[in-house]
């Protein structure tokens, strides 16, 4: 009944029940700590509406949709109406009929216009592997008279003007519409005029700092639409998340209508919460087990854990994609699979692969095509897979840490099953404190709606650069500034002041000789660094500004596609990050001091001797040197590095406690810097508990005495500049917060502390100094100060 089909189950069928027994069979059964069934849903249809062009129903009904589900009918009928509709529903539920039914009836009714080309329309996705899916299946579908083509950074030249002045649908991403759409405006000058419909697919992306600018760019994208007369809906397809209607309203700026109830039959799924088990006594690690903490892991990685069970599933036959956090996660993840098949089962080593960012165009794809056609039997993914690449046919997911949100796990989750079978979750704890707890409380998982999706339009840091890119576009006037929110006025004049724009009757101008749009990075990552094999010129891989400095600096030890490397040289100002070929042994990991400056204080409040604040901050990084580590955990080296000192404008929500209240709780002067630093750790683990975070997306820093508070101060910042509302969303559940923080501490059955509850895998100060004791009771004097209901009204301005 939908796009997304149901292709035939393997004879027999797959059972979940079975498959997650023969994982925890034998030594391996106290790992599995809780599963949980998710239910059946029944189907809700809906009959065709009758404005559907005939041709375009046609075309599904050959492909057997002889019915829509509920909620396709639903957006689909507000879409034709003009109104703007996010569909919020679940993985595979087949959201691209809802807006390619009103979309494809526009386009198709168009092309009798004299010029073959009426109405148009445009696709976003925030990958360019999901748009030229889109444009298989829309091949697929052999519409008469339709035409629809990918434009990103792959479209050859020659193929980019056919496009602008004859393709009716046209697939691609932000990042295009960025740089070359909109800059060049006057060459899609006959596309916009017709332009009807822009599509955002898997918008539930586009949070934090990337949310920000994605909303700012689609407020440009109507405003130049607008001078060409078009005044486009905007449809929105997106996972469950909680209120989509006010994420979708503040990402295209105008009233979105939601529709959540999910009309799609889904079969009933068995998820299984899993930790793995400790490593052996002797202490000896394989390489993937080691945890960038600086201290051996008191069990095994959730990498290596799901790197066993993936072999098992591969070896049973069963078609599984497992997820990774990071990329050197999922590189670890396959490697590690396919060794252990080659092992025992030699013919199926070449059936697990690897799938990130970062890949070259040809081998992304080339990876979709073998999971899509069998060829692959285990996957090891990144979030690149999750976002929306249409693979049917998966049996189970393995999810290696938490990851980010609820709603991000049931997305990932929901890869299993989309053959209309059973199928099998396994989610596969890290060692941290936010997985550990989340295993062992279930009703924190099963129990719990999915997260608000945070994004902050107004941003300022995010807004400016986009106001000049508008203005470069086309002249900003005074009746364009609401569009864009209510800081716009203030930042057009600040512009004006530091010689960016320049006003003139008409309205302000862009003022300097190069492009304002080379300004922005969308994805908030600054300048991209190439990662280039220095014997081939070969291009590997790119990684961002930011954390080249830890991951790809001079003497670091990079993994790509399966393949060791060491990096000879990074140099930023070309933007290049030089590697050999060779695996030298050993493992690196960065280490790096950080500071902070308070810049001002906007929302505070007090509860005895404790002070809450939220407000704006300066954050001062720098990498300083790396360690050598190897597989057995051991430090072979330490390794001074000479690399500029970053500073970060941020947001931030930080607390302080007097020393003699601290004392009175048995935290003696001596021991408040490990306290204070086991706390900070803990605190960023569980922040994602409260909102819709990575811990990858803030940092903290802790200090015996802060000199712009003269305390002891710790403080937790967004990773973004400007920030991405996630302190905020912390200050806001302050209490809800530090009371998961407290527990997960509190009830890890380790001695002195470990990566599940206060050692990071980010810190770089080599977790030293931690006291766990300690902070379970700053934690316990923190709570008991701040338990109570926050005083009226909120403080702003001043120090803090």
């Amino acid at each position: 009944m939908s796009t997304t089909g149901a292709p035939q189950s393997r004879q027999g069928g797959f059972d979940p029940e079975q498959a997650l027994a023969r994982l925890a069979a034998g030594s391996r059964g106290d790992r599995l700590l809780h599963v949980h069934e998710v239910a059946a849903r029944a189907a809700s249809t809906a009959a065709w509406p009758e404005w559907v062009h005939p041709s375009v129903y046609a075309a599904f009904a050959g492909a057997g949709v002889g019915e829509l589900w509920s909620h396709q009918r639903e957006a689909a009928d507000l879409a034709h109406a003009g109104s703007h509709v996010v569909m919020a529903t679940g993985t595979a539920s087949g959201k691209s009929l809802g807006y390619l039914v009103p979309v494809l009836s526009a386009l198709v009714e168009g092309a009798d216009a004299p010029s073959g080309r009426g109405a148009t329309a445009l696709y976003l996705s925030p990958t360019k592997a999901l748009a030229a899916d889109q444009v298989a299946r829309l091949g697929a579908l052999a519409i008469p008279g339709l035409r629809s083509a990918t434009y990103d950074g792959d479209t050859p030249q020659e193929e980019r003007r056919w496009i602008r002045d004859h393709a009716q649908l046209v697939l691609t991403n932000p990042d295009l519409v960025h740089h070359s759409l909109l800059p060049q405006h006057q060459r899609w000058a006959p596309f916009l005029r017709g332009l009807r419909y822009v599509v955002v697919d898997e918008c539930h992306v586009y949070r934090g700092v990337f949310g920000s600018h994605v909303a700012a760019l689609l407020r440009r994208l109507r405003r130049v639409a607008a001078r060409y007369g078009a005044e486009p809906t905007f449809v929105l397809a997106s996972a469950t998340v909680r209120d989509p209607a006010q994420h979708a309203s503040r990402l295209v700026g105008l009233p979105v209508r939601a529709v959540e109830r999910d009309g799609s039959p889904r079969e009933a799924m068995t998820f299984g919460l899993w930790e793995p088990g400790d490593l052996p006594g002797s202490g000896v690690a394989a390489s993937s087990d080691v945890d960038t903490s600086g201290e051996t892991p008191a069990r095994r990685s959730a990498t290596s854990e799901a790197a066993d069970l993936l072999a098992d599933l591969v070896a049973g036959g069963v078609q599984t994609v497992a997820f990774a956090r990071s990329r050197a996660g999922v590189e670890a993840l396959a490697a590690s699979a396919r060794r252990l098949l080659a092992d025992a089962h030699p013919r199926l080593e070449g059936a697990v692969a690897a799938y990130r960012g970062g890949y070259l165009p040809e081998e992304r794809r080339e990876l979709e095509r073998s999971l899509r056609d069998g060829d692959l039997v285990g996957l090891a993914a990144t979030t690149a897979l999750e976002l929306g690449i249409d693979i049917s046919g998966l049996d189970a997911v393995l999810l290696a840490g938490w990851p980010g949100t609820r709603a991000s796990l049931w997305q990932q989750a929901g890869r299993a099953g989309r053959s209309g079978s059973r199928s099998l979750a396994v989610f596969v704890a890290a060692d941290d404190p936010l997985d550990t707890y989340l295993v062992h409380h279930p009703d924190a998982l099963f129990g719990q709606s999915v997260e608000a999706t945070v994004l902050d339009p107004d941003n300022p840091h995010v807004l400016a650069p986009h106001l000049a890119a508008a203005a470069a576009e086309l002249p900003l006037t005074e009746a364009d500034l609401p569009a864009f929110g209510p800081r716009a006025g203030g930042l057009v004049d600040a512009l004006t002041a530091k010689g960016i724009l320049r006003r003139r009757p008409k309205g302000w101008f862009w003022a300097r000789a190069d492009r304002a749009a080379d300004h922005v990075s969308l994805r908030g990552a600054g300048e991209v660094v190439g990662i280039v094999e220095r014997r081939t010129g070969r291009i590997l891989g790119t990684i961002d500004e930011a954390s080249a400095h830890a991951q790809v600096h001079t003497g670091a030890v990079h993994v790509h596609q399966g393949e060791t490397y060491v990096v000879t040289e990074l140099d930023l100002d070309g933007g290049t990050a030089s590697v050999v070929r060779g695996d030298p042994g050993w493992s690196t990991y960065a280490q790096s001091v950080s500071a902070f400056d308070i810049v001002g204080t906007e929302r505070s409040f007090d509860r005895g001797p404790v002070r809450v604040c939220f407000g704006s901050v300066r954050v001062h990084t720098q990498v300083t040197s790396f360690l050598r580590r190897l597989p057995s955990g051991e430090i072979i080296g330490t390794h001074p590095l000479e690399l500029p000192r970053r500073t970060l404008a941020t947001k931030a929500v930080w607390w302080t406690m007097p020393v003699e209240s601290l004392a009175g709780a048995g935290i003696a002067e001596a021991a408040i810097p490990g306290a204070a630093h086991a706390a900070e750790h803990a605190a960023i683990g569980m922040l994602p508990l409260v909102a819709t975070s990575d811990r990858w997306d803030i940092g903290g820093v802790s200090t015996a005495e802060h000199p712009d508070t003269g305390l002891p101060t710790i403080l937790i910042y967004d990773g973004h500049p400007g920030g991405a509302g996630f302190a905020e969303h912390a200050f806001d559940a302050f209490g809800e917060w530090l009371a998961a923080t407290r527990a997960a501490i509190a009830s890890c059955g380790c001695e002195r502390g470990c990566p599940a509850c206060v050692q990071s895998p980010k810190c770089g100060n080599g977790n030293d100094p931690l006291d766990k004791n300690g902070a379970v009771a700053l934690l316990s004097l923190v709570l008991g100060a701040a338990d109570t209901e926050r005083s009226e009204g909120a403080r702003t301005g001043g120090r803090g």
